[in-house]
């Protein structure tokens, strides 16, 4: 390719991407059933648990974390702010804005635990 050739193509055209959303410069992977799929096996395994809906940035898309009573906790992409609110209605799971509330302590201090443990 000669140094002036991309240029002589024309403007290039963003096509949609097949497995993810375009955030400015960063590609950030679409949830799938996948997701959903490990947020209800994982429901259904724990007990105490409270939702925490964090919302999209530059880098992640919208991700619902769910902590457990313990601290446990796990974090997957989902569809829309909307759809991890009523993941969560719907299994009787309260649910909060992270941007709003933070996260809990018990998760930080479960992740101490486990960074001392060195798991």
């Amino acid at each position: 390719m000669a140094l002036f050739d991309r240029f002589r193509r024309g403007p290039r055209t963003s096509a949609p991407l097949r497995d993810g959303l375009r955030t400015g410069s960063t590609r950030v992977r679409a949830s799938d059933s996948a997701d959903a799929q490990h947020l209800l096996e994982w429901i259904q395994t724990r007990r105490g648990i409270e939702g925490f809906v964090e919302p999209r940035t530059a880098v992640n898309d919208v991700t619902l974390l769910l902590v457990a009573h313990d601290g446990e906790w796990t974090r997957r992409r989902v569809p829309s702010v909307a759809w991890a609110h009523a993941f969560a209605n719907k299994h009787q799971i309260p649910s909060y804005d992270a941007a709003v509330v933070g996260v809990p302590q018990r998760m930080r201090e479960y992740n101490r635990r486990k960074k001392a443990e060195g798991i």
